[in-house]
């Protein structure tokens, strides 16, 4: 975006904020986004570096406030504008049956209306206040008349608006369910599993965690979303039903999730609807438990009104259970792409709510030992949003001796490399870098942009190379020539030249994209840049010890022992040698121009004039010192700018020498006379 220089910077500021959360509302409401990904981070970059420079333009709704902030020592009552009733349950078509006969001698009269069919997520429920359009407040249900105020966390949730859209009311308080889809929370349990970390039971359960964390940024991290169903207040209610009501909150700006509501003419239709729902329920990107019904016409809702917990117009209809008892008949082992080996048990099919199932996830054998589980034991599985069901517990009363335990493995079930497991973690895993089990996710890793950058190796081309047995282990990746590509489909002459190509100038790139590429445990890309820098070479860094390895500022136990261990296994100093013979000898391109900074830590704050931040950085690194992003006791100095805010400030607190960008450029040139640097 080009800014209008006949504007002030607090209109710049304005403009900025209202085209992001247009952006926001066009991305996570209607779905139809308008610019792409890296030209909303730029808008988002302009934000941040006018607050950065005028922190006195900063506001609760600025859509840089969605990163979370300081922690809270506890969470304030909020007391809501109306009650959060519950509902009443029914199960089955002629509980709804009974309701709608209810309310028709409520109302006395026997002529049929409309109802509204919602499927019932089962997320949290909240409360959001907004006054002129902006958001002052989010509060849980609480026991419905009181709950606790989490506004400093929905802040963090992007398709919770922070400014509304199109005329909306001067006063609303909306009602909705946050919640987790089932795909986020799928990959966020197998992030956890590779880390050997133990896993959520449910997205409901991880929501409520979530949303009640005193520290909003870790509220910040979870893919948290919401969707509305209802109002608690309004200041202009001009909405004839309920489904004009959810129309008008998502013309607001409000996610709803239109898609899957439904009005029915009669309780008839209800009652399919709930059955053509339930068969949907497996098809929907999030969990839901039933089928919210409520009275259409919103004067007859008032004309109902409520008893003393519930409203009379609505009733939850809940689906059958999602469990069922079969028998554990044998575990199977997988592996991961970091090597993790976890279990999963084979059960003798069952049909679980319409769908058959046989085979159910053990996680690790902490959970084995906490359940008591044995191959041959009765155990009870359950449905519950992750990708193959979860046995929630075993009937102890039917076994009968002939049940045996579920040993830990001591080898990978694949490649038969000896397993290691950290003190810390409840995964066992393989370290051979070949493993065939491992071998999809590596090479998609290794051949990705922040890595080897391989461009044409796509999942599409990765799942050919092995289903064609081109490719066994990533040496074979460098064997490649043109008669073995043009197995693939569609690949003419000049798109095999073009992939080799690429594989070939992958040789060229630097050490550190090379060791991150690798995969090695615990070593992401800022970490595979400081060994980089550090040892300069694959030669030196495998010959480093553990010892050595900790004397390095930000590696720790965790890291030294888990580098120590790569270039430690056969498998892995094997397939290295290989590569290096096919032209892999990568070398730091990072490395130190001179020493004058070493040991010394800088923090760059403040609008740079002269240089960028990363610029300055760079420098300081060349010089053999280390750029921070934080204030701490271990900084050496800070280099302000115009603007600068809070680092500043504890910077002086802490009594850290701060320095201009002119005195910092001195000092980068003191005594250098032989270096030039180009600012």
């Amino acid at each position: 975006m080009i800014l209008d220089p006949r504007k002030t910077t607090k209109e710049h500021h304005q403009q900025l904020s209202q085209q992001l959360h247009d952006h926001n509302y066009r991305y996570h409401t209607l779905d139809q986004p308008t610019i792409t990904d890296a030209e909303y981070d730029q808008l988002m970059q302009q934000l941040l570096k006018i607050e950065e420079q005028y922190p006195e333009l900063v506001t609760p709704e600025s859509p840089s406030q969605r990163v979370g902030s300081v922690p809270l020592n506890g969470f304030d009552e909020a007391t809501h504008a109306s009650p959060m009733l519950s509902l009443e349950n029914a199960f089955n078509g002629e509980d709804l049956r009974s309701f709608d006969n209810r309310i028709k001698r409520f109302l006395s009269r026997t002529a049929d209306f409309e109802y509204i069919c919602e499927p019932k997520l089962d997320g949290v429920a909240i409360a959001l206040t907004y006054h002129h359009g902006k958001l002052v407040r989010g509060a849980t249900r609480g026991n419905g008349s009181t709950g606790e105020d989490i506004t400093q966390n929905v802040r963090t949730i992007k398709t919770i608006p922070l400014q509304l859209q199109n005329n909306y009311p001067d006063r609303l308080e909306v009602r909705g369910e946050i919640y987790m889809e089932l795909e986020a929370f799928r990959k966020l349990n197998q992030q956890r599993r590779e880390e050997g970390e133990a896993t959520y039971a449910n997205p409901r359960n991880l929501t409520a965690g979530s949303l009640r964390q005193l520290d909003s940024r870790l509220t910040a991290a979870r893919p948290l979303t919401i969707s509305c169903y209802g109002i608690g207040d309004i200041s202009e209610d001009t909405a004839r039903t309920h489904f004009e009501l959810l129309e008008a909150l998502h013309h607001w700006g409000l996610k709803i999730n239109l898609e899957t509501v439904s009005i029915a003419k009669n309780i008839d239709a209800v009652i399919a609807r709930y059955s053509e729902l339930q068969q949907l329920r497996d098809q929907l990107p999030y969990e839901i438990d039933g089928m919210v019904v409520k009275v259409n016409d919103r004067g007859l809702q008032r004309e109902l009104g409520e008893k003393s917990r519930t409203p009379r117009w609505a009733i939850a209809c809940k689906f059958p259970a999602r469990q069922e008892e079969t028998i554990l008949e044998s575990v199977r082992l997988q592996v991961g792409r970091t090597g993790a080996v976890t279990p999963v048990a084979n059960l003798r099919p069952v049909n679980v709510s319409g769908v058959t199932v046989s085979s159910a996830s053990l996680h690790n054998w902490d959970e084995i030992k906490r359940l008591d589980v044995r191959v041959g034991d009765t155990v009870v599985i359950e449905r519950a949003g992750d990708v193959i069901p979860d046995i929630i517990r075993v009937v102890t009363e039917k076994r009968n001796g002939t049940e045996k335990p579920i040993p830990e493995p001591t080898h990978c079930p694949v490649c038969q490399t000896p397993l290691f497991k950290e003190e810390d973690e409840v995964v066992p895993r393989c370290q051979n870098i070949n493993c065939p089990a491992r071998l999809k996710e590596s090479l998609k890793h290794y051949c990705s942009r922040g890595a080897m950058d391989i461009e044409g190796l796509g999942d599409r081309q990765i799942d050919q190379l092995l289903r064609l047995g081109l490719v066994k282990n990533l040496v074979d990746l460098y064997r490649l020539d043109k008669e073995k590509l043009f197995q693939f489909e569609r690949m003419g002459d000049k798109l095999a030249e073009k992939l080799l190509k690429a594989i070939e100038t992958s040789k060229q790139k630097p050490l550190e994209n090379f060791l991150f590429a690798l995969g090695i445990r615990h070593v992401g890309a800022h970490l595979a840049k400081i060994l980089s820098r550090h040892f300069g070479s694959l030669e030196k860094l495998a010959a480093a010890s553990a010892e050595e390895l900790l004397e390095i500022h930000e590696i720790g136990p965790q890291v030294s022992d888990s580098v120590v261990r790569f270039f430690s296994d056969e498998n892995n100093v094997r397939l290295l040698e290989e590569l290096k013979e096919l032209g892999l000898n990568p070398q730091s391109d990072s490395q130190p121009r001179g020493d004058k900074l070493q040991g010394k830590t800088f923090v760059f704050t403040g609008t740079l004039e002269r240089f960028s931040r990363k610029e300055g950085q760079e420098l300081v690194e060349a010089q053999g010192g280390r750029a921070s992003g934080s204030v701490s006791k271990k900084t050496d100095f800070v280099v302000a700018g115009p603007g600068a805010g809070s680092k500043l400030v504890k910077a002086q607190q802490l009594g850290v020498t701060v320095l201009d960008e002119e005195e910092f450029l001195q000092l980068i040139q003191q005594d250098n006379s032989n270096e030039s640097h180009q600012i």
